[in-house]
């Protein structure tokens, strides 16, 4: 008995060792492939960053082409996007973890907003444009780009919220109730900071996906060629992913390296984002553990 226990407990060593020496096979064979694929970008891109690039409009001749407009257009409808769906998709997660009782309506709400987040990004351009362009009469413009933004993104926000606030333990909750807080006094005081870490991830990598997305602004009416800068709600826009795609588009090889140059650019500002996210999540760690002591 003990013999074939024994070769039992071997055979299953093997196959853990063999299935470990997969996944280590398969994690590094997608990282060599995001290697190369980073290499050959700058390589391309690399050239033709400079100073003209970032100052000028876009433009039929490659040595004269920029992103000005690109990344004016992209920062505006980030930040309008950001302002709609933020405040909307942690209001929303707090309402039904910590006010809305279980109930068949809530239940059945949980379930949609699960199923929103998996949604393709080319079904809220369409809804964006039947909505936003067509419904309200918005137009092609960056105000109806935002919103349509902030559709896609709302779900992953609630989400995120949602799987921090019951992460807090509920003995928390019970404590301040036993002090003679209000719910919101609760929420505010001693809930919010314990959660402040995974609501500002959850926002900062839904915003991430946000800025990459290309398929609902064409829906919307996202311009390939822009030569002026936004200065209204409903002017008409280009964001980084739009100019990407319009040059890889070019014959010529000189769109081709403006394109690799705009991935380049698009790459920092996610970057940068991640960065943001990684210092607010050791900032409110820091801040939880000066609390606790």
């Amino acid at each position: 008995m003990k013999k074939e226990f024994n070769k039992t407990k071997a055979k299953y060593a093997i196959f853990g060792v063999l299935f470990q020496s997969f996944c280590l096979a398969a994690n590094f064979s997608v990282i060599l492939f995001l290697v190369i694929l980073l290499v050959d970008i700058f390589m391309q891109g690399y050239a033709t960053l400079n100073w003209n690039f970032f100052t000028s409009y876009p433009s039929r001749f490659p040595d004269k082409a920029g992103i000005l407009a690109s990344i004016v257009g992209t920062f505006y409808m980030m930040l309008l996007t950001s302002l709609v769906s933020v405040p909307l998709g942690i209001g929303a997660a707090i309402y039904l973890e910590e006010y809305a009782r279980e109930t068949r309506f809530i239940r059945f709400v949980k379930l949609n907003i699960q199923n929103l987040a998996g949604v393709p990004s080319i079904i809220y351009g369409i809804l964006g444009l039947t909505l936003f362009v067509r419904f309200m009469d918005l137009g092609r413009s960056l105000i109806a780009a935002s919103l349509t933004m902030a559709l896609l993104i709302l779900p992953i926000i609630t989400i995120a919220s949602q799987e921090a606030l019951r992460a807090v333990p509920q003995s928390f909750r019970l404590a301040g109730y036993g002090l003679g807080l209000t719910r919101w006094q609760v929420i505010q005081h001693q809930v919010l900071p314990m959660v402040a870490t995974g609501m500002s991830t959850g926002v900062i990598l839904a915003l991430s996906r946000a800025i990459g997305e290309s398929a609902p602004l064409v829906m919307v009416g996202a311009l390939t060629y822009v030569a002026f800068l936004p200065s209204g709600l409903l002017d008409g826009f280009s964001v980084l992913s739009i100019q990407i795609y319009n040059w890889s588009n070019f014959p010529q090889k000189e769109f081709h390296a403006l394109a690799a140059s705009s991935i380049i650019v698009l790459l920092a500002m996610l970057f940068v984002l991640n960065l943001i996210a990684i210092v607010l999540r050791i900032y409110f760690q820091n801040k939880i553990r000066g609390i606790n002591r």
